[in-house]
């Protein structure tokens, strides 16, 4: 670690950076936060993730979208490196608004690339996706996996982060990390994402709408495993100045739908209670996450299981609700 290091982490506020940017502070860095409460939830979600951040002298918290330049023009900040999370998430809305998420995903990165070459900051962490894989027929998804067919706007927005990164990369000697995040889940999850929904329903005893049978399946990686990953990533890039890497963030451990709501019924002692509806478009069947990679490159280990993650989930949700 650089003592008394200035990260700045675009998408503090959320539920990754959040949890990264509390890491980052635990560990000694400087943090400058930057959120723009983007409206897809509640404002409120994001000001409470953000309070134990806040209250720390080694924080400073900036309101601005990537997609605006100004700010950026006018930031004089002394910053170190740059692990890049803001971004609008979602399959099934991007679908609906594929030109937010560009407008976002693609310019709003490559805004921040700009200014970093302008500035001669020369380390970054992108938050990249496992949806850049699409529906892969090879499993454990790899790093050396062909990734040309996104099945949804978000899937094609996150590899075009990829190569945004490679560009500047090649022509600035940018040392990057490219992190394909594979499912988070955690205390402070999205509430529009699968399990917040699912144990927000449960706990009201509404039924839980299965898309299919519930045989697809995803990779579930506990929030503390993948922030582990971000830090690093951050050191890699700190010992590796002409780095240029694509490494999966993932449990290796895939889970199917129909195994995920059981587990959260039993944690929750509530009798199961399911509709099955009939497949979106844009999901993927499976993610499978090859962390190999991560393990050579950056010691990465996911050390937290399912039931274990699930249960401070619910653990976390039944405090709040009080």
């Amino acid at each position: 670690m650089i003592s008394s290091a200035q990260i700045l982490v675009t998408g503090c506020a959320g539920f990754i950076g959040s949890h990264l940017t509390e890491q980052l502070l635990n560990s000694g860095y400087q943090v400058l936060g930057v959120d723009n409460f983007d409206p897809f939830y509640d404002r409120s979600v994001k000001e409470r993730n953000l309070a134990t951040a806040l209250a720390h002298p080694d924080f400073t918290f900036v309101e601005a979208d990537i997609r605006d330049t100004t700010w950026l023009d006018a930031l004089n900040a002394d910053v170190d490196a740059v692990i890049h999370i803001a971004a609008k998430a979602g399959v099934r809305p991007s679908i609906e608004q594929p030109a937010e998420y560009v407008s976002t995903n693609v310019t709003g990165t490559h805004n921040l690339l700009n200014w970093m070459q302008r500035k001669g900051i020369s380390k970054l962490v992108f938050a990249s996706s496992s949806s850049v894989y699409g529906n892969n027929e090879k499993i454990p998804f790899s790093e050396h996996d062909a990734v040309e067919q996104p099945i949804s706007p978000y899937a094609f927005t996150k590899r075009a982060g990829e190569l945004l990164t490679y560009t500047y990369h090649h022509l600035y000697d940018m040392s990057v990390v490219n992190l394909r995040f594979f499912t988070v889940y955690g205390e402070r999850q999205r509430p529009d994402l699968a399990i917040h929904k699912f144990v927000r329903m449960i706990d009201r005893d509404e039924p839980i709408p299965m898309f299919g049978q519930g045989d697809t399946s995803r990779d579930y990686t506990y929030v503390s495993d993948t922030v582990n990953g971000i830090m690093a990533a951050l050191r890699y890039v700190n010992e590796h100045p002409d780095a240029y890497e694509i490494i999966n963030l993932g449990n290796h451990s895939p889970v199917t739908l129909q195994t995920l709501v059981e587990t959260l019924y039993r944690l929750m002692e509530k009798t199961p209670n399911v509709q099955h509806l009939p497949k979106q478009p844009g999901d993927v069947e499976r993610t499978y996450a090859d962390v190999s990679r991560a393990a050579r490159l950056l010691g990465y280990t996911p050390n937290v299981s399912l039931d274990e993650g699930l249960g401070r989930f619910v653990d976390w949700y039944k405090a709040l609700s009080k």
